[in-house]
């Protein structure tokens, strides 16, 4: 069962879920306002949260290993944008799900699952600690930033207005910065309380993918996409997924980092954040689009759980038995 769990997230099954209500009763009218409201409210508290989380100690513990960092972001910012662009050229997938590939490509690192694989693997934990964290801080100025000069390239149409851009200043960065500010009077209760914020978190994503479902169901979204898109989809993110994967661990043999480093560089260099990447594009795209684009990201965050899984498992496996 633990095994199972590893390699399907449970919280995978309640964003489906809210995907299935979505579909079948979907928000309309005045409480599709109302869900909006709440879902916007949920994005500042979600950042909120993630700012008081980030530990300074860490970050400064684990700076050291510059090579690694820069290449980890380097990796994330710039290798995956690229990708993202040449699938922005596969013309079988409808218009949305192409933004919505390239958009995958854009976000930060995941925190939580880059660290514990990294675990799993024997690999330098606190260092990776400190890749997924600046990640996640720097994407929430870079993505949307690579939203604006990339997405029209890949589809996307111009999607990131001036009052996209004040809305990812007021529920993105003021919340984080805020956040993280009161991290000296609020730290020890966010320290105790982790599970209970970690619950909270979670339900703020699930609220935002319910919002931005219903407003793509009510535009049609399943009369606009097939099965076979779907299948297609799947496996264009298990190419970009597979195509990371072989490139991280060839950079960390080029570079020559340790291995406990190259971990690192693999699973952090690897992934992509759903619980960024839902709140991001709330923020970013208008309410009809959010949900199709939204697609790659959950079925990328799926794969990459379960490929990292194993290749942990591998990692681990290999210095067991070696000792």
């Amino acid at each position: 069962m633990r095994r199972l769990r590893d390699l399907f997230d449970p919280f995978l099954l309640l964003l489906i879920s809210m995907v299935l209500l979505a579909s079948f009763l979907p928000a309309r009218g005045h409480g599709a306002d109302i869900l909006s409201v709440a879902a916007d409210a949920g994005i500042v508290l979600l950042f909120f949260l993630h700012g008081a989380k980030l530990s300074r100690d860490a970050i400064w513990n684990g700076a050291k290993a510059w090579k690694l960092h820069l290449a980890t972001l380097g990796t994330t910012f710039l290798v995956f944008p690229l990708i993202g662009l040449a699938m922005g050229h596969v013309d079988a997938i409808p218009l949305p799900m192409r933004a919505g590939l390239l958009f995958l490509t854009l976000l930060p690192s995941t925190v939580q699952s880059s660290i514990a694989f990294t675990a799993i693997a024997r690999g330098n934990v606190a260092a990776a600690v400190v890749s997924a964290s600046f990640s996640n801080l720097l994407g929430i100025m870079l993505t949307p930033l690579l939203v604006a000069l990339l997405m029209d390239k890949g589809g996307g149409g111009g999607l990131v207005s001036l009052s996209s851009i004040e809305k990812i200043v007021l529920q993105l960065l003021l919340p984080f910065l805020l956040g993280h500010l009161s991290r000296p009077l609020i730290g020890s209760f966010v320290a105790r309380h982790r599970a209970m914020l970690g619950r909270v978190d979670r339900g703020s994503i699930l609220l935002i993918v319910y919002s931005a479902f219903s407003a793509a169901v009510v535009e049609g979204l399943w009369q606009k996409v097939s099965q076979m898109e779907l299948a297609l989809l799947a496996a264009l993110c298990a190419i970009i997924l597979v195509a990371v994967l072989l490139f991280t661990w060839g950079l960390g043999r080029v570079l020559g980092l340790p291995r406990e480093d190259a971990v690192v560089l693999q699973f952090c260099g690897s992934k992509k954040s759903l619980a960024t990447g839902v709140p991001i594009a709330s923020v970013l795209f208008p309410a009809s689009l959010a949900g199709p684009i939204l697609l790659p990201v959950m079925l990328f965050h799926q794969i990459q759980l379960m490929a990292c899984a194993l290749i942990a498992r591998h990692y681990s496996a290999k210095i067991a038995a070696s000792d």
